[in-house]
């Protein structure tokens, strides 16, 4: 729940980023439409009841009005979202336009004062906070000055009309009441939206990588199914290779790593075929440096060096006990084995630990993760790292591959990071100004040290 709330987070950010939720054609056609009620409003005034009032300047008014619409479709696609400042100065203008068209015609006293809601209101359902006090100080102060400095408001010339100026003050505050109340209660009601609307979008993100995730493990468990046989077939051809070849020779010594890397597949497809074991394992627990440490045994190798240690400040300290989830052991794993694969020589793995977070550190001298692919890191078919260097034993490359690169699809890095952040964890990458590539995971202490078994706390 808390990844899904960040998440929401961070997709209410991205909006602002790249833009509002007003598009310039939706403020240009409401424009369109004040304009045309406040021609009609006019000429029914002027030619139909027959007042009196400065007739001009209200056009003028009004076609400037117009004039800012057509410069808007020239300046914005009709697609555009505007962002927060460009509606608020829109929405201002529409306030000011409003306020000159009443100070024209009579001040509060006109009914259509009315309308000075309406841009308030507007800006209350699709601003933020601030930008809505900014634009109902505008509505306000010009309320107030409209109140006190006007034109006589456009009556017949055979009667006169005399509001007591108690009943003017009793306009202006019901609009600066009603100003204040409806922002007030739509900028409430569009926040909740937008909340649950961020938050739905979130958990949808969430469940489609859950679901991805799903789609892998069905996946790995087909995989187990289909590759039994095949695997089976070549250790026992592998075998008996061994015995014919003469042994010492380079054929034989092949044999045998052949034997052994098929009875590794073996293994790894038995924990796939039965994940009841995994969960056995779940009840045990280890120091931080152990677990590092029996995590690393599968990758080690002549050319590759891998250190455990504590961070200098922990050196000494009793170390943490962790739990060997599931989702520990084997995102851990592919973090390690990922670093294993692309490093020259070294790999460095680094325990740290205080009262308030728990951080495992892996460090490689390889090339490094590439920089334009940083921000996608931790998607499934993404390759994190292309290396050139010769393969080793233990790696696998199409028979075509004659160049020796050794490039993934990324389904490694996301399925540690994906299991990882089940079990509370900030998975970050970065490539270190010394060379190389770095991969740290932070946790809460009491995530994979507490009480409760972290597979536990994410079933939960």
């Amino acid at each position: 729940m808390a990844s899904a709330q960040a998440m929401g987070r961070r997709i209410s950010a991205g909006q602002d980023a790249v833009g509002g939720r007003v598009r310039a054609r939706t403020l240009s056609n409401l424009r369109w439409m004040a304009a045309g009620g406040q021609t009609v409003a006019i000429f029914v005034v002027y030619v139909g009841f027959g007042y009196t009032l400065p007739l001009l300047r209200c056009l003028a008014c009004v076609a400037f009005s117009a004039g800012l619409n057509i410069f808007m479709a020239l300046r914005y696609p009709p697609s555009r979202r505007l962002t927060g400042r460009e509606t608020t100065v829109i929405l201002a203008y529409d306030v000011i336009q409003l306020a000159v068209l009443l100070y024209l015609t009579g001040g509060l006293a006109n009914p259509f004062a009315l309308m000075f809601i309406a841009p308030v209101v507007i800006a209350a359902a699709t601003l933020e906070l601030n930008n809505i006090l900014i634009l109902g100080g505008i509505a306000l102060l010009s309320i107030s000055l409209i109140a006190i400095f006007h034109e006589p408001l456009p009556w017949s010339a055979m009667e006169t009309l005399a509001l007591p100026a108690l009943y003017q003050a009793g306009l202006w505050a019901s609009l600066v009441l009603s100003i204040g109340f409806t922002s007030i209660y739509v900028w409430r009601i569009a926040s909740e939206g937008t909340r649950m609307s961020a938050g739905l979008a979130a958990t949808q993100l969430a469940l489609a990588r859950e679901q991805r995730l799903s789609s892998l493990g069905a996946l790995a468990t087909a995989a187990a199914h289909e590759l039994g046989s095949p695997l089976g077939t070549i250790a026992v051809v592998a075998n008996e290779l061994s015995k014919v070849l003469p042994e010492g020779s380079p054929e034989a010594e092949d044999a045998k790593l052949l034997r052994g890397q098929a009875e590794r597949c073996r293994m790894i497809l038995m924990r796939l075929a039965n994940p009841e074991e995994a969960v056995v394992g779940a009840t045990a627990r280890l120091p931080i440096c152990a677990l590092l440490d029996d995590l690393a045994n599968d990758y080690r190798g002549e050319d590759i060096d891998i250190t455990i240690s504590a961070a200098p400040n922990n050196r000494g300290e009793n170390q943490p006990q962790v739990w060997r989830a599931p989702e520990l052991l084997h995102g851990l794993g592919n973090i390690i084995e990922n670093a294993a694969d692309f490093a020259v020589s070294k790999v460095r793995l680094e325990a740290a630990w205080d009262k308030g977070y728990l951080r495992i550190t892996i460090e490689d001298d390889g090339p490094g993760f590439s920089p334009e692919i940083f921000e996608r890191i931790g998607e499934p078919y993404i390759t994190s790292r292309p290396s050139d260097r010769p393969l080793r034993d233990a790696d696998l490359a199409p028979s075509n591959d004659v160049t020796g690169k050794h490039e993934g699809m990324g389904l490694g890095f996301f399925i540690a990071k994906t299991l990882l952040e089940r079990t509370g964890g900030v998975v970050r990458a970065v490539n270190p100004a010394e060379g190389g590539a770095r991969v740290s995971v932070t946790w809460p202490r009491g995530m994979i040290d507490g009480e409760t078994s972290p597979s536990m706390a994410a079933e939960d």
